[in-house]
C-alpha cells in the first residue's frame, strides 16, 4: 500500500486535478491521497491558505472580507467548472467556511487554525467528490475521524504517538481515501495546523501510522537537484538521496520538503519517493535510509540567508568551566535559539537567525556578556549566509573540505567561519550573504562540473 501526497500547484486547476486522478487509479496501491489547499495557478498567483489568513484576521478585526472570501469561493468553483462537477459541492464548501468564520472568536490562536485548515479540508472534499463524480469508490475522511491528534501547539503541532495506532486502521476501509494535509485535531477536539508545508509532513505521518511499502511526494519537478535551479542551469537530478542528507539540504534552504517533513516515514523505515505531477513517469527521486556512496562525495548544495554571529573571545575561556552554559543561558533570557556553535579555546561563535534579535536585544546581549562573563570583546555580524555542503559520501574521501575552501577563494569570497557536523555528512560555510549566490555556483562547479568534464 502507498501513502500519495499532492501538493498545491498539483491540485490549482481542474486540469492538473484531471492529471492526479490519472496517476492515483493507474496504481491500485495508491490507497491514501493526501491533498494540499489549492496552490498558486501562475508566479503572481494568491495561495489559497494566504487568503484564508487575510480573509480570518478581518473576521477577527470585525471587519468583512468579502473580496477575499469570494475569491476563495471563485477558486473552487473554477475547479469544479472545469471538471464538470455540479455546484453542490461548492455550496458545500461555501457553507463550512461562513460557518467558520462566524464561529467563536474568544481565542484567536484557535480560530485562525481552523480558518488555515479549511483550504486543505475543502479541497479533500472537492476531490472526494470528482473521484466518486468518475465512478471510482473513494472517501473524503477527516483527521479527527482518523484520529490523528496532536500537541496543542498553533502552527507547530506534532504528532502524538497514538495516533500511529489509530491511523492503522485506515488500512481496513475499501476504495481510496482523500485526506487533508497540514492539520490534525488537539485532545480538546480542537484544530491545529503543523508548520507550513506541512501536508508533506501529514503524509510522512500517515505513511507511518499506516505501515505503507512507499510514500509518493507529487511536486512540480521532475526530481530533487543538486542545487537550486534558479542559480544553475540544468544541474544535476539526484536519484537517490538519504533522509539525513534529505533533511540538511532542507534545513538550509531546499524547498522540497518542509526540514522535519520526513521524520515520521524516516522513523519507520519507510522510503519516499519525489515525482513530478506532469512528467509522472520519470523515475524521480528516491530518499532512503542508506544508499550506495558511488557518485562523489557531495549529493547537493543548498543556501539560506538571514543569520547573524555572535563572536565572543576571552582568553583561558577553554579553563573556564560553565562558561558555554552561561552564554546560551544568556540566549535562553531572551528567548534565542541558535544553529551553529563554531569554538576555538579562546573564542566561540553562536550562529543564530537575524529576525530573532533586534536592536535592544542585540544591545543587552552584548553588554550582559561583556559584564557577567568578563569577556574581552563579544562583535555581533550581520547579513551572514550559511552554505551547506551536503553528502554521505564526505566521510569516505580525503580532501572536500580543501576542495571546497580552494574553490571559494578561487571565487573571491570570504569564509566567515566554518564548521562540519559531527555526523560528517554535511559542512557548514559562513559567508556575506551578498556573496552566497556566487558561492554555490562555485562550490557546484567544483564537485559537479569539473567531474563531469573529467568523466
Amino acid at each position: 500500500m502507498k501513502v500519495v501526497k499532492f501538493g498545491g500547484s498539483s491540485l490549482a486547476t481542474g486540469e492538473q486535478l484531471e492529471k492526479v486522478f490519472q496517476i492515483v487509479v493507474s496504481d491500485p496501491e495508491r490507497k491514501i491521497v493526501v491533498v494540499s489547499a489549492p496552490g498558486k495557478r501562475y508566479a503572481d498567483d494568491i495561495k489559497v491558505t494566504d487568503l484564508l489568513i487575510t480573509c480570518g484576521e478581518h473576521y477577527l478585526k470585525g471587519e468583512k472580507a468579502d473580496v477575499e472570501f469570494n475569491q476563495i469561493i471563485e477558486r473552487y468553483a473554477n475547479i469544479a467548472s472545469e471538471l464538470d462537477l455540479s455546484d453542490d459541492i461548492i455550496h458545500r464548501i461555501q457553507d463550512d467556511l461562513l460557518t467558520l468564520l462566524n464561529g467563536d472568536k474568544s481565542n484567536p490562536d484557535s480560530f485562525l487554525e481552523a480558518i488555515k485548515a479549511s483550504g486543505e479540508d475543502n479541497n479533500a472534499k472537492l476531490i472526494a467528490y470528482y473521484f466518486q463524480n468518475k465512478g471510482v469508490e473513494a472517501e473524503y475522511v477527516n483527521p479527527k475521524e482518523a484520529g490523528l491528534f496532536v500537541s496543542d501547539e498553533p502552527g507547530n503541532a506534532r504528532v502524538l504517538p497514538e495516533s500511529y495506532k489509530n491511523l492503522y486502521s485506515l488500512r481496513d476501509r475499501s476504495g481510496i481515501i482523500i485526506f487533508p494535509g497540514f492539520f490534525g485535531y488537539s485532545l480538546k477536539g480542537e484544530v491545529v495546523t503543523f508548520s507550513r508545508s506541512g501536508s508533506d509532513i501529514t503524509g510522512s505521518i500517515l505513511a507511518n501510522g499506516t505501515k505503507a511499502s512507499l510514500y509518493e511526494n507529487f511536486t512540480d519537478v521532475d526530481a530533487v537537484y543538486s542545487v537550486n535551479p534558479n542559480l544553475v542551469n540544468h544541474p544535476n537530478e539526484i536519484r537517490e538521496l538519504t533522509y539525513r542528507e534529505m533533511r540538511e539540504l532542507s534545513y538550509a534552504g531546499f524547498s522540497v520538503f518542509h526540514d522535519e517533513a520526513l521524520i515520521p516515514a524516516f522513523r519507520a523505515g519507510i522510503p519516499v519517493n519525489v515525482k513530478n505531477t506532469n512528467n509522472p513517469s520519470a523515475p524521480g527521486t528516491r530518499i532512503v535510509n542508506e544508499r550506495d556512496n558511488n557518485n562523489g562525495p557531495v549529493i547537493g548544495i543548498a543556501s539560506d540567508k538571514g543569520f547573524c554571529s555572535i563572536y565572543v573571545s576571552k582568553y583561558l575561556m577553554n579553563r573556564e568551566i560553565g562558561f558555554g552554559r552561561k552564554l546560551l543561558h544568556i540566549l535562553e533570557d531572551y528567548g534565542l535559539s541558535y544553529e551553529h556553535i563554531p569554538s576555538g579555546i579562546d573564542d566561540i561563535s553562536i550562529i543564530l537567525k537575524e529576525d530573532q534579535m533586534t536592536k535592544e536585544i542585540e544591545d543587552h546581549i552584548k553588554l550582559r556578556i561583556l559584564e557577567e562573563l568578563q569577556a574581552d570583546e563579544v562583535v555581533i555580524d550581520h547579513h551572514l549566509a550559511l552554505i551547506m555542503v551536503v553528502g554521505e559520501g564526505m566521510r569516505h574521501n580525503v580532501g572536500t573540505t580543501a576542495r571546497a575552501a580552494h574553490a571559494l577563494a578561487n571565487a573571491g569570497v570570504n569564509i566567515e567561519m566554518i564548521n562540519q557536523g559531527s555526523s560528517e555528512v554535511s559542512m557548514m560555510f559562513a559567508v556575506k550573504a551578498v556573496d552566497a549566490d556566487h558561492a554555490v555556483k562555485a562550490l557546484y562547479n567544483e564537485f559537479f562540473v569539473k567531474v563531469a568534464v573529467k568523466a
